[in-house]
C-alpha cells in the first residue's frame, strides 16, 4: 500500500533528495567514502557548500550585503542567537503560537520584550491585526507559519524597523521579500532536508551594532568570517538540502511552488469546508495555513475522530493525527507532497462520511 506522509516535521522530502543522499552515504562525488566521513573542508564538500549558498541567493532573490548560513542547533537556537546579535534593550514580537511563545521566552534574556498582539486567548486560531509596532525597538520578530494551529502570515507586515522571521515550516514555499528582513531562519526539516541543518539568512550591516559580548559560535559574525565551517557543519543533512535545492529550481522555484501550494491546500481545505464530518480550527480563510491544514469533526460527529484516524491510517494516510493542543487532525502539505497525495486523503474523507 501507498504510504501518503502527512507528518509536520521531520516530513516529507522529494524523492530525488532521499535518492541521491543516499548514495552519497555510501560513495560520495566518486570519493568512495561516505558524505558522513569526508572532512567537511575537503574540496568535494566545499563545492556542496558553496553550491547550496548560491542556491538560496538565486531561488529567493536575496540581494546583495546579505550571507546565508547553514548552522546546527535548529530554529530553538536561533531564538537566542537572533535577539543575541541584534537586540539593544528592546524588542518587538507577534504571538501566534507555541513557537513565537518560546522565541518570546527566549529573547527576554537580553531585554525587554514587547508582545505587540497575541492570538493565545483563541488557541491562536487566527492571526492578529491592527496592532502597532514601537518604533524604538531593534526589530519586529514574526513566525511566519504556525504548525500546530495551522495558520500564516501570506505577507510581510509592513513596519519601519528591521524584521526577523522564523520561516521554518514554509520557507521556499513562496517568494519572500528578503529586503524586509535582517535575518531570516529555519530548521530545514520541513521544506529543505532532514533534521541537523539550520539555514540563516543574515543582512550583514544589521551586525555589529550590539556593544555586548556574544560568545565566539552564537556571533553572525563569526560564522559569516568562517563561510558557515567555524565548526563542523552536519554534512549529511546539508548535502540533502542541496538535492533540494536542485529540485526546486528543476521545478520551477518558488514561484511554481506557490502556485501548486495554493492548489493543494485549496482541494483538502473545499473538502474539509464541504463535508458534514469535518470543519477547519481556523476559519478566517485568509489566516490558514498552505503548509499545515488543521481540522477536527463538527461538534455532531466529534464522537467519531478515533474511528476516522483509524479508518485514514488503513488507505495510507501517515501523520494526519493533529497536535495535543488542538486535536483533531493536521494534514502538512509541504513542497514536496505531491497533489495525489492530497486527493488520496480527500477520497478517504468522502468514503468515510458515506458510512455515516
Amino acid at each position: 500500500m501507498k504510504k501518503h506522509n502527512f507528518y509536520a516535521g521531520p516530513s516529507i522530502l522529494p524523492e530525488i533528495t532521499k535518492e541521491k543522499t543516499a548514495e552519497a552515504a555510501m560513495n560520495f562525488a566518486g570519493t568512495g567514502l561516505s558524505v558522513m566521513e569526508v572532512s567537511h573542508r575537503s574540496k568535494e564538500f566545499v563545492a556542496v557548500m558553496d553550491e547550496a549558498q548560491a542556491l538560496v541567493k538565486e531561488l529567493l532573490k536575496v540581494p546583495e550585503g546579505y550571507s546565508v548560513l547553514f548552522l546546527q542547533g535548529g530554529a530553538s537556537t536561533q531564538f537566542l542567537m537572533a535577539p543575541y546579535n541584534l537586540m539593544d534593550k528592546k524588542a518587538a514580537y507577534l504571538n501566534t503560537g507555541a513557537w513565537s511563545k518560546k522565541a518570546i521566552q527566549e529573547a527576554k534574556f537580553f531585554g525587554e520584550v514587547d508582545v505587540v498582539a497575541s492570538s493565545a486567548d483563541a488557541n491562536f486560531n487566527f492571526i492578529p491585526k491592527g496592532y502597532k509596532v514601537p518604533a524604538d525597538a531593534s526589530y519586529f520578530h514574526i513566525t511566519t507559519n504556525n504548525t500546530i494551529y495551522g495558520t500564516q502570515l501570506h505577507a510581510e507586515p509592513e513596519v519601519d524597523i528591521p524584521l526577523i522571521g522564523d520561516m521554518s515550516s514554509d520557507i521556499f514555499s513562496r517568494p519572500v521579500d528578503v529586503a524586509k528582513y535582517d535575518v531570516i531562519y529555519a530548521g530545514a526539516q520541513k521544506n529543505l532536508g532532514p533534521s541537523g541543518a539550520t539555514l540563516i539568512i543574515v543582512k550583514d550591516e544589521a551586525l555589529g551594532k550590539i556593544e555586548r559580548q556574544i560568545p565566539t559560535i552564537l556571533n553572525y559574525k563569526t560564522h559569516i568570517d568562517k563561510d558557515s565551517m567555524f565548526n563542523t557543519p552536519a554534512t549529511l543533512p546539508v548535502f540533502a538540502c542541496l538535492q533540494t535545492l536542485r529540485w526546486l529550481k528543476e521545478n520551477g522555484g518558488v514561484e511554481a511552488m506557490e502556485k501548486t501550494n495554493i492548489e493543494k491546500a485549496g482541494i483538502l481545505y473545499g473538502e474539509i469546508d464541504r463535508n458534514k464530518l469535518f470543519k477547519s480550527t481556523v476559519a478566517n480563510a485568509e489566516d490558514r495555513s498552505l503548509m499545515n491544514i488543521c481540522f477536527v469533526m463538527t461538534d455532531e460527529y466529534k464522537e467519531l475522530e478515533k474511528e476516522f484516524l483509524d479508518f485514514a491510517t488503513s488507505k495510507g494516510m501517515v501523520g494526519i493525527k493533529g497536535h495535543r493542543s488542538v486535536g483533531g487532525f493536521r494534514a502538512s502539505v509541504y513542497n514536496a507532497m505531491p497533489i495525489s497525495s492530497v486527493n488520496a486523503l480527500v477520497e478517504a474523507m468522502q468514503e468515510f462520511e458515506k458510512t455515516k
